[in-house]
């Protein structure tokens, strides 16, 4: 698996520095001195050296946070602010190789991937979520009070930030998952403590650096990479934080929801997925081979809205499989930043024995690989593409998130049955229907319980489109218009005439 690569002047200057906490528009160290290594998912060996916040530097971080709040950033007017937003998404783009190498480094994805969708995405946000800065408005009320008959009042709404805002983000897309939650909190006048994962940290701390650059005042975005049980735990339970937004495994994100209990803060949650994808027998059959393939295997299956169960009519079962098993077989799987690769490792040792044991437990259940299966021997932390067989509804395999490049392919032959199937989860986050018929597809996306269903599609993401989870895929949306709401609160102003 090992191969020669190279990397920009900039990546390599950037990743050779310590890097540190953002405080108060201040670099600094940790109050406690420590550091953590992170590392090149594709070899093991250590990338980069970061300070490593907890509680303490998150006592900072909220308290210059909520000092920005009522400073600079809140005298500024919206247009002024949203000119602020676009230019980080121009910065974005400026630096787009950088970001995209330190992606690759950090998260093990392909460099042609994040150039084609991680960077630009991450841009686009920005761009998109400035347009609202100016357009952020209440309404005119006129209010009828049976209990005050005759008065007249004027009544009117205000939007408002909801004010300091703990972000924390996760280690499968860390510069768009930086965007996503950003973006919005910025545009409404929010004040932000970002927590990237400890896996992932350095394309967030990057854009930090970017962030300052735009003119973004000091203080309003604050970054503590670190740790969840310390700064992540910190930053959920702080009574200064008024909202938290997390992105991450359904697990942690009971946990966030506990944690924020103690002064009632507004929390958003998007989680985890065990998305249904389904292919009918009138389908365009080769692109929902195509699509099967790139819903499981894109960013090394570390997609929470990955397809991860395939339903397939029976009569094209056979071929399907036989067509995804050739597409899994075919990927060239390497070093991200080898231009040939197209599949990276995954992120992390801890990820690696996850996806590992599952594919454990899918060969003691009697699930059978049609390709892949077990891991890549070598050095870094590669598994190979796998599409399993035989599986059946309540093998662990069906049931729970794997969060790796592994698929479950099963037949089905009743509609009403199989819309049953894809439902029977505790997620809700994604689905994909492959027909011709797109009656069919209208009733069925009516029927499936989950944020975004595509049609003759998958993994499709844009800044206009809000995306979340049904069931225990989270609370709220990301993106689109509907993020907003996240980040705001409306008062209603009643004036007696």
């Amino acid at each position: 698996m090992a191969v020669a690569v190279s990397m920009a002047d900039a990546t390599r200057r950037f990743t050779s520095e310590p890097r540190k906490l953002l405080i108060g528009g201040e670099w600094r160290d940790s109050v406690s001195g420590k550091t953590f290594e992170t590392y090149d998912p594709a070899t093991g060996a250590v990338l980069a050296t970061v300070a490593e916040g907890d509680k303490q530097d998150v006592e900072l971080a909220v308290a210059a946070a909520r000092k920005a709040l009522d400073g600079p950033w809140a005298k500024l007017n919206p247009s002024e602010r949203g000119r602020i937003v676009h230019r980080i998404g121009d910065l974005i783009m400026e630096h787009a190789e950088e970001l995209a190498e330190l992606e690759t480094l950090d998260n093990g994805k392909p460099k042609g991937v994040a150039l084609a969708a991680d960077v630009p995405l991450a841009a686009d946000l920005f761009w998109y979520m400035a347009g609202w800065a100016t357009k952020l408005n209440g309404g005119t009320i006129n209010p009828s009070v049976p209990y005050m008959p005759g008065a007249e009042f004027h009544a009117y709404t205000l939007r408002e930030p909801v004010g300091v805002v703990g972000q924390i983000i996760p280690w499968n897309f860390p510069l768009l998952m930086a965007a996503w939650k950003l973006g919005p909190a910025l545009t409404t006048g929010c004040t932000v403590v970002l927590k990237p994962a400890e896996q992932t940290p350095l394309s967030a701390l990057r854009l930090a650096e970017l962030i300052q650059e735009a003119g973004v005042p000091d203080g309003v975005v604050n970054v503590i990479p670190g740790f969840g049980e310390t700064a992540g735990a910190a930053l959920a339970q702080h009574p200064g934080v008024d909202k938290v937004a997390f992105t991450g495994s359904t697990e942690v994100g009971k946990l966030i929801a506990q944690q924020a209990t103690g002064n009632l803060k507004r929390v958003s949650l998007e989680l985890g997925g065990k998305s249904p994808n389904i292919v009918f027998s009138d389908a365009d059959v080769d692109a929902a081979i195509a699509g099967a393939a790139q819903g499981i295997f894109f960013n090394q299956g570390e997609v929470c809205s990955a397809g991860s169960r395939l339903y397939v009519q029976e009569d094209q079962f056979d071929r399907v499989v036989e067509g995804l098993t050739s597409a899994a077989q075919s990927i060239r799987v390497g070093h991200g930043l080898d231009p040939d690769t197209e599949m990276g490792p995954l992120v992390s040792q801890e990820q690696f024995d996850r996806v590992t044991r599952y594919l454990s437990i899918g060969e003691q259940e009697g699930n059978r690989a049609t390709a892949g299966g077990s891991a890549i021997d070598g050095e870094g932390w590669f598994v190979q593409p796998t599409v399993l067989v035989d599986a059946k509804p309540e093998h662990t395999i069906v049931q729970e998130e794997v969060f790796g490049p592994v698929i479950a392919a099963m037949p089905f032959s009743d509609v009403d049955d199989l819309a049953r199937q894809a439902n029977d989860s505790h997620y809700g986050l994604a689905a994909g229907v492959w027909t011709r018929d797109i009656s069919k597809a209208h009733k069925l996306a009516k029927r499936i319980k989950a944020g975004t269903v595509h049609v003759n599609s998958y993994h499709v993401f844009s800044a206009e489109l809000p995306f979340g989870g049904y069931k225990q895929s989270g609370w709220g949306r990301e993106m689109g218009e509907e993020v907003l709401n996240n980040y705001m609160e409306t008062k209603s102003v009643i004036v007696g005439l």
